[in-house]
């Protein structure tokens, strides 16, 4: 589920909303468009796992940030603590339990709908299709690019790049003798002189 909120002062339209995940994630790039510095990152000693495979990840730090869900009439704001990390995503940033728990929300995800209890009444926050449609789209162009990358590393680990690749076929297989394995042509339809040699063992069209 994929709702936009108010992120100190900055509206966010792609926040995945998470209910499996322990930690509130907030990408440095998403950061580095609300010209807030790196630089005010706390020391955190979290890590998660499912960004790259069979190896945990750790954040650069941890941030506090107001985020605001509703209207100007009926909103709610809190503060969170979010793990940043620096990663390319299609979203930008990820609420997982401890946003759950802090806004004693309750999720319709067949709806796209996040439904958050106010003394001037619930406010209910909708998620796209549309939007969430072209999020998938868009995380199978980032999964390609992090398997390309992968398999290039592999590449640099395995590769011994002071050996020629053997193509197979021995010196001599591949000497081209142009005195005997080629042959005068005719290229040019009406003019006899223009002529190029080309080997004599090529098959026929």
């Amino acid at each position: 589920m994929i709702l936009p909120a108010v992120i100190v002062g900055f509206e966010v339209s792609r926040i995945f909303i998470d209910g499996g995940s322990s930690l509130n994630l907030i990408y440095a790039d998403t950061l580095r468009k609300m010209n807030i510095s790196l630089a005010n990152l706390m020391p955190t000693d979290a890590r998660f796992h499912g960004i790259t495979p069979e190896k945990p990840n750790y954040p650069l730090g941890k941030i506090l940030l107001d985020i605001q869900f509703g209207t100007r009439e009926n909103f709610r704001k809190e503060k969170l603590e979010f793990e940043v990390i620096d990663f390319p995503s299609q979203y930008q940033a990820l609420l997982g339990r401890p946003a759950y728990a802090r806004f004693m929300d309750v999720p319709h995800y067949t709806y796209l709908l996040w439904r958050i209890l106010r003394p001037n009444g619930p406010i209910m926050v909708k998620g796209s299709f549309a939007l969430v449609d072209k999020c998938d789209k868009d995380f199978h162009k980032l999964s390609e690019t992090f398997g390309i990358q992968a398999e290039y590393k592999a590449f640099k680990l395995t590769t011994n790049y002071d050996v020629l690749p053997d193509g197979g076929r021995s010196l001599q297989e591949q000497a081209f003798d142009t005195s005997k394995n080629s042959k005068e042509v005719q290229i040019h339809p009406k003019n006899p002189k223009k002529m190029t040699a080309i080997a004599s063992n090529l098959d026929s069209a």
